[in-house]
């Protein structure tokens, strides 16, 4: 687990609530390696979403259209990727107001709760 992390100091992963990060498996892991510690973002952080944006951002225009010849390459590559971003900075515009993003999540809400029934 987390091999680039060499010594032994704390590491600390953000996950979202997905079933997947919460497994029995997942939990035996992190027994095994106490110095793993996960925290979790809310249920429904539209943020969030922003970050996973990013990220695939990253994938998809850095890591699967460039040529890295090493780990090292690819590291500089992606530690350079922030500069990169902001000498071009676009905003994010949101395309649903607020009382659409409420109206979605009441409705996923009630898909959930009908499922368990």
């Amino acid at each position: 687990m987390a091999e680039g992390v060499k010594d032994r100091r704390k590491v600390h992963l953000i996950c979202d609530n997905l079933a997947t990060h919460k497994t029995e498996t997942i939990r035996r892991c992190l027994v095994r390696h106490p110095r793993f510690h996960l925290h979790f973002t809310p249920t429904g952080s539209s943020w969030l979403k922003l970050v996973e944006r990013w990220f695939a951002e990253i994938t998809m225009k850095l890591i699967r259209r460039g040529v890295h010849r090493s780990v090292k390459h690819l590291k500089t590559d992606i530690e350079n990727w922030p500069r990169q971003w902001n000498e071009n900075p676009r905003p994010y515009v949101w395309t649903k107001t607020a009382d659409e993003i409420l109206e979605s999540l009441v409705a996923h809400r009630q898909r959930i709760s009908d499922s368990r029934h």
